[in-house]
Formats: structure tokens, C-alpha cells, sequence
């Protein structure tokens, strides 16, 4: 029997505090903001600094601080004793080891970013950015009307992705990295991809349909979700998708949606550790 998912943008999810920080770690910036996680916003702006260079553990680590001593000194920023801080990073993570690292330095492969960032205020938890955006968009954008499974994919320099069941994140996915039509995916199919070929909008659109016709084939979500900043232009390629059964829509949360889901996972991972304790 399958039971309707709450609409989270009206409540958050039981037991999470009413706020969290969230931080996305990105190839040029490096962003972070204050979460209401009743409705998935930010309260008050989102502060970013550029990605130093190069782009170490320790040169990354610092600038999350310095964006953590900002956000924590407004008014409305959560008590230290009830911090929960969601970090992404680009890259497998699993138990915050860094397993691939992509548009930061590679000295980031293996790094133990929970040792490197313990003695920052709050409970820090680090994974994959496209998590981060596929779970914000689960729970408050363009999949919270939805039951089941949730896929995500974001196009960009890349392909990235997230898998989200009944509201629980299934982490590195990595579609991008499947073999599709005898390339790896994401250069033929990502938003970089079409750029670099001048590929027209309706083939990219034909050429979409195709990659997800395989992703559904796969996974059988019950809807997915086009992110990245492709996904400002969907109305010129997704009328090409025509043989999905799922519906096919476009990212709703934009520029905050690595935020927002950074914070809330973030949230729930300090929630599990307390059950446990």
C-alpha cells in the first residue's frame, strides 16, 4: 500500500529543529545560508566567497569558517548547542570520506572531511552536491507532491544526480557516469555537451529523451526533476521528452536548492546519531 508524503512545505519533517545551516561547495564559490526547514527558504540572505586556488582541504575548510562565523552571528542563526551543519561537496562522499573530487583539488581524494572540519561550531555532516539539490527539491520543490521514488538530474558541466525514496536520500548515485549510447554519459548528454557539439535545442531534447528513457528503465521513478541552470531553458527541449512515462519537470528551488538540502540533511543525520546514543 503506498501512503501520500506529506507536503513538507508546510511542516518539516518530525523531530528537526526549525532551523539548520546549510554550505555548497562549488568550483568557483563557495555558498551557505541559514534554512527555515518548515518551508525550505533561507532566512536572510545566502553569503558566498570565492573557491580559493587552489581549492585544498584547508583552504576550503577555512572559508566554510569564515562563512560559518558570518551566518552565526545573525539574529535569527540557530544556538551552537543545536547546530546541525550540512556541507557539499563535489564528489563521492561517503561517511564524509571523500572518495572522487570534481572541480576542487584532487588532494581532496580520501580526505576524512568530518576530521577536517570537527572543530567548526555544530554537528557537521558533508555529501555529494547533487544530493543535496535532489533531496531540497524532493522535499520542498518539485517533488514534494510526489510519493515513491524521486530522481533528479542535474545537467551542467557535468551530470549530476540524486535518488530520493518516500523522502530518503539513496546517496552517490552518479548517472552521469553510466554508459549511454557507447560514451559515458555525461559527455554526451550533459548541458557542457550540447554546448561543445552546438548541438540545436530540439536534438538535445531528443537526445534527453533517450538518456532518461534509460535512467527509467533502471530505476522506474515516479517523477524527474531537470536541474542545473540548463533547466532555466526547459520549455526549449523538454517537449522533446515524449517517451517517459514518468513526468518530466523542471527544477523549481534554482540557486538554493544544494542549501536548503544541505541543511536538511544535515538535520536528520543529527537526529539518527541522538536515537542512537
Amino acid at each position: 500500500m503506498t501512503h501520500a508524503v506529506e507536503n513538507p512545505s508546510t511542516t518539516r519533517p518530525h523531530g528537526l529543529p526549525k532551523r539548520a545551516v546549510g554550505i555548497d561547495v562549488g568550483g568557483t564559490g563557495i555558498k551557505g545560508g541559514i534554512v527555515n526547514l518548515d518551508k525550505g527558504t533561507l532566512t536572510g540572505e545566502r553569503f558566498r566567497i570565492p573557491t580559493p586556488k587552489p581549492a585544498t582541504p584547508e583552504a576550503v575548510a577555512g572559508v566554510i569558517g569564515e562563512i560559518l562565523e558570518e551566518l552565526l552571528g545573525r539574529e535569527k542563526a540557530p544556538a551552537v548547542a543545536e547546530l546541525s551543519v550540512g556541507v557539499l561537496v563535489p564528489g563521492i562522499v561517503v561517511d564524509n570520506q571523500v572518495l572522487s573530487a570534481a572541480n576542487i583539488d584532487d588532494s581532496w581524494l580520501e580526505c576524512d572531511a568530518g576530521t577536517l572540519l570537527r572543530d567548526l561550531p555544530g554537528q557537521i555532516h558533508t555529501f555529494n552536491d547533487a544530493d543535496g539539490a535532489g533531496l531540497a527539491e524532493a522535499h520542498y520543490g518539485a517533488g514534494s507532491d510526489t510519493s515513491g521514488s524521486v530522481m533528479t538530474v542535474t545537467l551542467g558541466t557535468g551530470i549530476g544526480s540524486a535518488l530520493v525514496h518516500d523522502g530518503e536520500l539513496v546517496p552517490n548515485t552518479e548517472m552521469g557516469h553510466l554508459e549511454f549510447e557507447g560514451e559515458v554519459a555525461e559527455q554526451k548528454a550533459s548541458a557542457a555537451a550540447r554546448e561543445r557539439a552546438e548541438m540545436p535545442w530540439d536534438e538535445y531534447g531528443r537526445l534527453l529523451n533517450r538518456y532518461l528513457v534509460h535512467l527509467e528503465r533502471l530505476f522506474s521513478p515516479k517523477k524527474f526533476i531537470i536541474g542545473g541552470g540548463i533547466s532555466k531553458r526547459s520549455e526549449d527541449f523538454l517537449p522533446q521528452v515524449t517517451d517517459v512515462r514518468a513526468p518530466v519537470v523542471p527544477a523549481q528551488l534554482k540557486n538554493n536548492a544544494g542549501i536548503v538540502g544541505a541543511a536538511l540533511h544535515a538535520a536528520e543525520q543529527t537526529r539518527r546519531q541522538a536515537a542512537k546514543r
